[in-house]
């Protein structure tokens, strides 16, 4: 409902801009582009600034943008040039309906542009003149009528008067018709006379009313006929001619004449072609009505018809007419290509067939008569095929000699046939024939011998090389298939050695090639066909196995033993160039990876010697003096020229030294040295296996540490038992002579649900008063009951004496009871002796930890903690619980609720320091060594 009135509403807001925004202009037609209509923003009372906000622009209900607007200087220009006559052709007046839409707010104004009509065009005749045949016997009073002009501008400019000159014989009438126009009648008012005056020509003006005046004009012929008395005469009454078949259209056959002895349109004759006849033979051929020309109107063909018998005839234009025949005899031309008719083939031909073998029989015919009928046969150069004859009509194709398909598998045939006309026509067909194949021909082999290389140590199934054959056959007889042919080699089959594969010749290694046994082996390979019978042929393949260097160097010299020592001996007067040793590799690969070098790649002084890089000899550098150690190892590398390249290591031991026991000496350290060394790496991986298993154990250990004491910590937060802090105690001075009375300062042990409770204490005039609320109660007395059950537990239990040489020392002993000595004899009934004073010292951590174990659970604290925290002999923290800093002592027993007054506490107490508040979970830390200690 809202949506429909807020339409309403800016409909009424738009109808009342648009009532009060029509602006009306008026322009004549074909103003030049870019004239003013008009300022619109002038007449609507619109600022420019207005005008661009609002972003203004025309609207019009047709594509075609007449007039524009200007934002910038708010005129209405002309876009496109006007014509009033193609806007409104005659309706008036001719206006266009604009609309000027503004946005922000939005604003409808119409605008209407009136297009005046300008004298731009005069009246105008349909036809360029007007022909009549009027006969003399005509009678005054009769009226011809006439075409009217037409003016398509409006208003007075359009057409208003017609005027005909001369008028002694004719005068115009005009007549109003319903549409507005007026029609034009020709009135005859003087009869006529053909010998005075054979024809009239009047002139029709047409006027409008424009200013200046336009006009048209058109002339009117008049023939004046005469009366027919005589009728027309054709100078011969049979015509007689020829045609060629071949006669284009439009050529002349031959012309009749007649004479009419009248005169004027009486006189004139008009030929026809008479209508009786057949009108297929008619459409033939056309007269020329006025001169008597026949001539050809299509083609005539002598195959179908020779001879034409025309009737024509000859009128004048008074209706009087004669009759005369033409004939036309058809000549024959050669105009027809023989025809080829095809009564027998064959597309195929085997290759094996004989000469003489019929292909296709051919029926040719041509319809033209004499030379033009008679027709040969012939076929195309430098193939094997004939043509002959046995009759006028009637060839055969035939072979000439035995054909082979791998010579030429197809053949085109063309027999063209001609007749004997000048000048000659041909006709042609075409054979395609196709040489089926025999299986003549055995494959071949592009090589006569194929050699294939792979190198060793190949993946099996790795393709080595491929062979090919092709076979001159087609299709199953050409399809080459190769079989490996079975042979033996070092007495194993081949087949074990390579494969091939039937239809791709490639040949495929199935198993890996080792240079060092076998360095080439020949394999015979067969290439068959498909034909039947099949045809073969073979070709040998030698396959060459490539060497490569997958073999390290062997040292032949010196050997290299495990157990003994052997070193070469260089006396110490050996002078430069001395050949100590040689060293002696070999190289089971070939070539290049065979090619072998030597290198020092260690030595105790390298200064000393050298080695060959191709022969390895090793031979002293300089002179050997005293100064030069005795032992002497030396590491030379013997390294192959393979890529990549392998090596081997060998250890030489060189013993500088004149004498044998200084040798033996010197090998003894040699064993020694290397047993040192072995020993050296065994305990240097036995400590590396310890430290890595103690560095692993010590992390289980911490891990393990650390999720204990979470999970002891998350247990007595979330425990219900009371925590006791300690609190040393607090003197007072009340102003009271004689006595200092104890201020006391109590902690109350609640659950974690009894945070809501409210506990107060007051302490007057040395009376020790607990006051609780109602809401506590109940939770003290839950603590009540349970120490009351346990009680009755540890009651039932007969317990053992504790050891004799154990006791509580004085400063660890808990409550006021420590004060004073336990009797060593005390049963179990004992119970806990009452305080006689105050703590000594303030509870440890752990005594706490302790205490409040032994409340949840006496029997597993005793279990837990040993004999020291017995409930036996220590306080009885199950029915008592004991206010540090205090000597009373509140018991949980009912007949022993009243607080016991303890004994006075000690004149001299050392200094005590007030201890920090007890650690809730969330405050929790760990203790420094300071506070641990």
């Amino acid at each position: 409902m809202s949506s429909f009135m807020r339409y309403s509403v800016l409909f009424l807001i738009v109808v009342f801009h648009s009532a009060q925004g029509q602006v009306s202009y008026s322009i004549p037609e074909e103003m030049a582009k870019g004239s003013m209509v008009g300022n619109i923003a002038q007449d609507l009372g619109l600022d420019l600034q207005r005008l661009k906000s609002g972003k203004a622009r025309i609207f019009t209900r047709d594509s075609t943008e007449y007039i524009e607007l200007n934002r910038n200087t708010g005129l209405l220009l002309i876009r496109e040039k006007m014509d009033r006559e193609s806007l409104c052709a005659k309706t008036t007046p001719c206006a266009l309906h604009l609309q000027i839409i503004l946005e922000n707010p939005m604003e409808l104004y119409t605008v209407t542009v009136e297009v005046t009509d300008i004298n731009d065009n005069a009246p105008t005749f349909q036809k360029k003149d007007f022909r009549f045949e009027i006969s003399e016997s005509a009678v005054p009073g009769a009226s011809f009528m006439l075409g009217g002009a037409f003016d398509p501008d409006a208003g007075q400019n359009a057409l208003q008067s017609y005027s005909l000159k001369p008028t002694d014989k004719f005068r115009l009438e005009l007549h109003n018709q319903e549409d507005g126009t007026k029609s034009v009648e020709m009135i005859l008012q003087k009869p006529l006379d053909r010998e005075t005056q054979s024809s009239l020509t009047l002139l029709l003006e047409a006027f409008d009313g424009g200013d200046p005046v336009l006009s048209g004009t058109v002339q009117i012929h008049i023939t004046v006929l005469d009366i027919n008395d005589n009728a027309p005469v054709f100078t011969q009454k049979i015509y007689k001619t020829t045609i060629a078949e071949n006669e284009a259209k439009g050529a002349i056959l031959t012309v009749v004449s007649a004479s009419d002895e009248d005169e004027g349109s009486n006189s004139v004759v008009t030929y026809y072609i008479s209508d009786t006849m057949d009108s297929n033979v008619a459409d033939l051929f056309l007269i020329n009505e006025e001169n008597g020309e026949l001539s050809l109107n299509g083609q005539v063909d002598y195959e179908n018809v020779n001879h034409y018998e025309l009737n024509i005839q000859a009128k004048d234009q008074g209706g009087l007419s004669n009759a005369c025949k033409v004939l036309i005899d058809v000549l024959d031309i050669n105009d027809n290509s023989p025809s080829v008719s095809v009564l027998s083939s064959s597309h195929s031909l085997s290759e094996g067939s004989k000469s003489g073998t019929v292909v296709a029989m051919l029926n040719v015919d041509d319809i033209d008569s004499g030379l033009n009928g008679q027709v040969h046969c012939v076929i195309n150069d430098d193939i094997p095929f004939t043509i002959t004859s046995s009759s006028n009509s009637f060839f055969s194709l035939q072979t000439e000699q035995e054909l082979d398909r791998e010579e030429k598998a197809e053949y085109n045939i063309t027999v063209i046939c001609t007749d004997e006309g000048v000048p000659a026509l041909s006709s042609s067909v075409s054979f395609r024939v196709q040489i089926t194949d025999v299986n003549d021909n055995a494959p071949i082999f592009e090589k006569r011998h194929y050699e294939a290389c792979i190198v060793e140590n190949n993946t099996p199934g790795v393709s080595i090389s491929n062979v090919k054959a092709s076979d001159a056959d087609w299709n199953q007889n050409a399809r080459v298939s190769y079989i490996l042919e079975d042979s033996t080699f070092n007495g194993v089959s081949v087949s074990s050695y390579v494969s091939i594969h039937p239809d791709s010749g490639v040949i495929t290694a199935m198993r890996s090639f080792d240079y060092e046994q076998l360095k080439d082996f020949n394999i015979q390979v067969k290439a068959q066909d498909g034909g039947s019978p099949p045809l073969s042929s073979n070709v040998t393949v030698k396959i060459i196995i490539q060497d490569q260097n997958d073999n390290a160097p062997q040292v032949l010299y010196p050997v290299q033993t495990g157990g003994s020592v052997v070193a070469e001996i260089v006396p110490r007067s050996a002078d430069v160039g001395y050949l100590v040793t040689k060293v002696v590799a070999v190289d089971v690969d070939s070539g290049q990876n065979a090619w072998l070098s030597y290198k020092l790649q260690k030595a105790t002084d390298r200064a000393l010697f050298e080695v060959g890089l191709q022969n390895g000899e090793i031979r002293t550098v300089r002179q050997v003096t005293d100064k030069d150690t005795v032992k002497q190892k030396l590491t030379v590398v013997v390294e192959d020229n393979g890529q990549p390249s392998r090596l081997a290591v060998v250890n030489i031991n060189v013993a500088v030294a004149d004498s044998f026991p200084e040798i033996l000496y010197e090998l003894t350290d040699f064993t020694h040295e290397r047993e040192q060394n072995d020993n050296l790496t065994f305990y240097l991986v036995l400590a590396l296996a310890a430290v890595s298993f103690l560095f692993i154990t010590c992390v289980v250990v911490i891990i393990s540490v650390k999720v204990y004491k979470w999970r002891q910590s998350r247990i007595f937060y979330q425990s219900n038992l009371p925590v006791i802090p300690y609190y040393p105690p607090n003197y007072t001075d009340t102003g009271v002579t004689g006595t200092l009375p104890h201020g006391y300062n109590y902690e109350v042990c609640m659950t974690t649900d009894s945070r809501k409770s409210d506990c107060k204490f007051s302490t007057l005039g040395g009376q020790n008063i607990l006051v609780m609320d109602p809401s506590f109660t109940e939770t003290m007395q839950r603590v009540v009951n349970e120490n009351n059950v346990l009680e009755g537990e540890y009651s039932t239990q007969s317990q053992k004496p504790p050891n004799p040489d154990w006791r509580f020392p004085p400063n660890q002993r808990p409550g006021p009871s420590g004060a004073g000595a336990h009797p060593d004899g005390a049963g179990p009934g004992a119970g806990v002796i009452a305080g006689t004073g105050p703590w000594p010292n303030p509870p440890t951590e752990a005594e706490q930890l302790q205490a409040l174990m032994a409340a949840a659970n006496a029997s597993e604290a005793t279990a837990t903690l040993g004999p020291r925290y017995n409930p036996q002999y220590g306080p009885d923290y199950r029915q008592n619980v004991y206010i540090p800093g205090s000597t009373a002592t509140l018991t949980a027993n009912p007949q022993q609720q009243v607080l016991q007054q303890a004994l006075p506490p000690p004149q001299a107490l050392p200094p005590t320091e007030a201890p920090k508040a007890a650690q809730t979970p969330a405050s929790k830390k760990k203790p420094t060594k300071k506070d641990k200690k």
